[in-house]
């Protein structure tokens, strides 16, 4: 199922309120960074007044508000701005939404605990004629078959050694460069940020344990018409939540090629300071081991998320992954994604694709 959120149509205020990491509050971040015309406001109490540059960072002059009344009346959508461990709305945020959806607001939520199926929120949306969406309530129940999969789309993939260290972002930059360059190329979104800014795709992470590869294979069927595609990864092989939404989305959807991501800086799983993180190298190993099972599979590049370091930590880091693994590295933040998207590039030619 192809969720829809009315990508163009939105004139957001998204309710962050007190929650302002760039981890917690990455719908938020992604958002003002990829679809910024859309957003109007932000919804943060301690913030009120300031600009979103001020109090996130990014955003620039989009006004801080901590009263719904003080939102631009151009307004129709309060949007989650969060993506907390496990998805559960704020208990002090009901209040909001509920204030939201009486102003006439429709409500946007990524979140696994669902608006739609709130009692209060729905009686009082149903008063209201306002929708309420869920991006992650799917109906896939669907295997996967392995037929008429396109041989001439290249699928490439981003993977990491953790959550939350930048495959949406890498991604949607690879996917942006790609088209610069006049290939006709599809950013694939697999999680509730990435839905949200992309307009289509699916939560896997939502999706029953069975029917999980089937529902990465249907991304890639809906998809393969473009030259390249380029598919959301989420979570990580070795993280001990969530590598079972890693492996069937890896094995579903078959890549070509992988794009590795990781934080600088981070040595153990976020929040999980017993579990160590791999080597990069040995990282690298797994993957292209594991994705093989299914298809052929190589890591063509690294994506290096250095948002807490200096301009020159992050470019010896990239000088120094250079030299280790022998593929390009780059923060595509900060540099950009021109040596990736060369990555893409080379392998399709090497592919014939």
């Amino acid at each position: 199922m192809s969720v829809d959120v009315r990508k163009g149509q939105r004139r957001m205020i998204l309710l962050v309120d007190g929650y302002r990491d760039w981890h917690t509050a990455k719908t938020a971040i992604c958002l003002l960074r990829y679809c910024p015309e859309e957003v109007v406001a932000v919804y943060d109490r301690e913030m009120a007044g300031r600009t979103c540059q001020e109090a996130l960072g990014i955003g620039g002059d989009i006004p801080v508000i901590g009263k719904l009344e003080d939102a631009p009346p151009s307004a129709n959508m309060l949007t989650i701005g969060i993506a907390p461990p496990g998805g559960k709305i704020p208990a002090a945020w009901r209040p909001i939404i509920l204030q939201a959806i009486h102003a006439g607001l429709n409500i946007l939520s990524g979140l696994h605990d669902f608006v739609s199926e709130d009692p209060e929120f729905s009686a009082a949306a149903a008063t209201r004629n306002v929708a309420l969406i869920d991006v992650r309530k799917n109906d896939e129940r669907d295997v996967a078959h392995r037929k008429g999969i396109r041989q001439g789309c290249l699928r490439i993939h981003t993977v990491a050694n953790d959550c939350s260290c930048g495959k949406m972002v890498t991604a949607v930059e690879v996917t942006r460069g790609l088209q610069r360059r006049g290939v006709d190329a599809k950013f694939v979104a697999t999680g509730q940020t990435g839905i949200m800014v992309e307009g289509d795709g699916c939560p896997v992470d939502r999706v029953i344990c069975d029917f999980l590869n089937g529902a990465a294979e249907k991304l890639v069927l809906r998809n393969q018409h473009h030259e390249v595609i380029v598919i959301e990864g989420q979570g990580s092989l070795y993280h001990p939540r969530y590598s079972a939404v890693t492996l069937g989305l890896l094995h579903g959807s078959m890549p070509d090629g992988l794009i590795v991501c990781y934080e600088m800086g981070r040595t153990h799983i976020a929040g999980m300071p017993e579990f160590p993180l791999p080597p990069l190298r040995e990282l690298i190993d797994y993957y292209e081991r594991t994705a093989s099972i299914m298809h052929p599979c190589r890591v063509i590049g690294i994506a290096v998320n250095g948002y807490k370091f200096s301009d020159a930590e992050v470019a010896a880091e990239c000088a120094r992954v250079e030299q280790e693994v022998g593929l390009p590295a780059c923060d595509v933040i900060r540099h950009g994604p021109d040596k990736l998207v060369d990555a893409v590039l080379e392998l399709k030619k090497k592919l014939g694709k």
